[in-house]
């Protein structure tokens, strides 16, 4: 094989076009071309090229077998560029490319109707659908196996859920459910009930995720009176803790000082 490297004016300085010639075989007398990057690399084709250079290079233009720029192609592109494409010469719009196009197989040239102003087009006229996000289902799965612990490294004990409260779904655990309760509390603005009775059949299908996912609960006055009491009883017993940490630290102050 006859191998020619000569430089490419058409890519970045460094470049280099090899262009090796078959001497021998039903393919004698062909070539084949190559492109060298200026640290070495070598191309085999077009794609090749383009991934590589990325947007610093146009080669829509480029003739990957002369290395030049095809001047026929470059003004075909400007042209391009001047007219409408879903336009042709007549001025008549061309149904081929004109958006939106028919996506189902037909030899006929066949127009699309577009309704944008129908009054059940709720995609443009729900604006909270338009700038709400999608929230995920089950996100709690993903705090599987995560415990909190204090400052010695020590396991915290999670919560105690109220017996009535019955998680649904892929992982039916009392910590994704206070995971779930916890996080509405604190996102949701309005009541958190659970789920409605249709979410037992299938909570994936019928999943709420404004809701926790387990089922539907009513909270009633005698659920807060006892959680009122259970307050209450932690209050007192966190301020019999300080009042017994306060005394203790005076009695030794007055020790150390009684030692001096």
């Amino acid at each position: 094989m006859e191998k020619r490297r000569t430089d490419c004016p058409a890519l970045p300085p460094g470049w280099k076009k090899e262009e090796v010639i078959r001497k021998s075989g039903l393919s004698a007398g062909k070539s084949d071309v190559y492109y060298y990057s200026p640290s070495g690399k070598k191309f085999r084709s077009k794609p090749q090229l383009v991934r590589f250079l990325g947007s610093s290079v146009d080669l829509s233009c480029f003739d990957f077998r002369t290395g030049k720029m095809a001047p026929g192609k470059l003004q075909k592109s400007k042209q391009r560029t001047r007219h409408d494409p879903g336009v042709t010469k007549s001025g008549k719009p061309d149904l081929n490319t004109a958006l939106p196009i028919r996506q189902t197989a037909s030899i006929f040239k066949q127009p699309v109707t577009k309704v944008t102003g129908h009054p059940g087009n709720k995609v443009k006229s729900d604006q909270q659908r338009a700038t709400e996000q999608p929230r995920q289902l089950f996100w709690e799965k993903r705090l599987k196996g995560l415990r909190s612990s204090d400052v010695t490294q020590e396991t915290l004990r999670t919560m105690d859920l109220p017996s009535g409260l019955h998680c649904i779904g892929p992982d039916p655990s009392e910590d994704c459910l206070l995971w779930a309760i916890s996080s509405a509390l604190h996102l949701s603005s309005g009541p958190i009930s659970g789920q409605s009775s249709s979410a037992e059949k299938n909570p994936a299908v019928w999943i709420n995720c404004s809701q926790p996912p387990c089922r539907s609960f009513t909270v009633t006055e005698q659920h807060i009176r006892v959680q009122e009491q259970v307050v209450n009883q932690v209050r007192r017993s966190l301020e019999e803790a300080l009042t017994a940490d306060t005394l203790a630290r005076t009695a030794e102050s007055t020790r150390e000082r009684r030692a001096r």
